[in-house]
Order: structure tokens, then sequence, then C-alpha cells
């Protein structure tokens, strides 16, 4: 499985910015799909995850309600729709595939088995 991420960028805050993380491999609607994130400094950390069919969504508490995260089996492609943008939340976002667990949405980066390369956000204040 290869993910690419991409559509990072430059936003000022209040800002909106929408990720794209494309799949290849014809068994993507049979992953579970998460974004994650890491600051300058810090540890990477659990962003939203969504179930195989689109159906359910997990969310830290960070984002509730400013970011969206949903997929396009068809297009083997899942999103992360950023909006309210604060500076709090720059960082390189990841995208990350848990192949194994079914129907759990999991937190934990060590779930996910396979990751995107990475695109960067920054938000200016």
């Amino acid at each position: 499985v290869q993910l690419q991420a991409s559509g990072g960028g430059l936003v000022q805050t209040g800002g909106s910015l929408r990720l794209s993380c494309a799949a290849s491999g014809r068994t993507f609607s049979s992953y579970v799909m998460g974004w994650f994130r890491q600051a300058p400094g810090k540890e990477r950390e659990f962003v939203a995850a969504l179930s195989r069919s689109g159906g359910r969504t997990y969310y830290t508490d960070a984002v509730k309600g400013r970011f969206t995260i949903s997929r396009d089996n068809a297009k083997n492609t899942v999103y992360l729709q950023m909006d309210s943008l604060k500076p709090e939340d720059t960082g390189i976002y990841y995208c990350g595939a848990d192949i194994n667990t079914g129907t759990v949405l999991s937190s934990s980066p060590g779930r996910y088995d396979y990751w995107g390369q990475g695109t960067l956000v920054t938000v200016s204040s």
C-alpha cells in the first residue's frame, strides 16, 4: 500500500485547507484511514479516523467542529477538510492506513500499518 498526501500550504488564522491522501491498491475500501499531525519538537498526534465505509468518524477534541474527514472509495482517496484553522494546527500532516483492525477507529499511531510522506500545514497568526 502506498499513500500520497497533498494539499498542505500556508494559510492565515481562520482560513481553510483541504488535504488529500491517495492510496494505491484495489482494497482501499477495506482500510480504516486516519490523519495524524506532528508539530516541530513534538510527537505525532491523532487528528481523525474514518471507517471503511465512511459512515463512522472519530476526532480528537482539538479539531471537533472544525475538521471533517471523508473518503471516496471509488477514487481511493481520503480527505481532511480543515476550517477555522488556528496557529496550533501547524505541523506535518500524515495519512495512515490500518489494514488489520476492521471496525475499530484507533487514535494510536502504532495501529496504522502504512503512512504517507506527509504534507506541511502552516497557519500564520
